[in-house]
């Protein structure tokens, strides 16, 4: 990409250089997302980022950040706890799908993925749990959907003949939404 005037390059703001690491993120993989990649991506040189952003951790935060807030899901008023149960984990395993590396939210100590479980976990308690148990039920959906992902994606190799992924997983979740369910307080 040819370089930016310095005019433009100063226009750019720190989403625009989101934008540019996601891309990078995408095309090339984590392990090439760094200052002077995404910069290079930009047609700058590397001080606009630092300068807007920060360091490299602080540029993987404010992807993380982006992708989490793609997590959330808003909350049926009258949806049992199960039934959003099982929209959350199917939009979780979408969000997992479109990025192609887990470590980019896993690294930033999994808080966006316990900020986008936040609405899960009050929806549970509204059969019953106390917060410690909603928690705990949370964290198995979510592990589940990561764990199964990650299988999906190839990070780890599952000794299988071809399947119908979208079919494993609903079948998956519900089992385990059952499951749980039958544990209400």
């Amino acid at each position: 990409m040819p370089r930016l005037s310095r005019a433009a390059a100063a226009a750019l703001t720190a989403e625009d250089m989101v934008d540019a690491a996601m891309t990078v993120l995408i095309t090339e993989g984590l392990d090439n997302v760094n200052m002077r990649r995404v910069a290079a991506e930009l047609g700058v040189s590397p001080i606009p980022l630092y300068n807007r952003i920060g360091n490299k951790d602080a540029l993987l935060d404010a992807m993380a950040a982006r992708i989490g807030s793609e997590f959330f899901l808003p909350v049926g008023e009258y949806e049992h706890w199960t039934d959003y149960a099982r929209r959350w984990c199917h939009r979780l395993r979408e969000r997992l799908l479109a990025v192609p590396d887990h470590r980019l939210f896993l690294r930033a100590g999994r808080k966006y993925l316990v900020a986008a479980a936040e609405p899960l976990i009050e929806k549970i308690r509204t059969v019953g749990y106390d917060r410690p148990g909603a928690v705990d039920l949370a964290r198995l959906l979510m592990w589940s959907v990561i764990g199964h992902t990650a299988v999906e994606l190839g990070h780890t190799k599952a000794p299988t003949e071809p399947i119908d992924t979208d079919q494993l997983f609903a079948t998956h979740v519900d089992l385990l939404v059952d499951g749980l369910a039958r544990r209400e307080p």
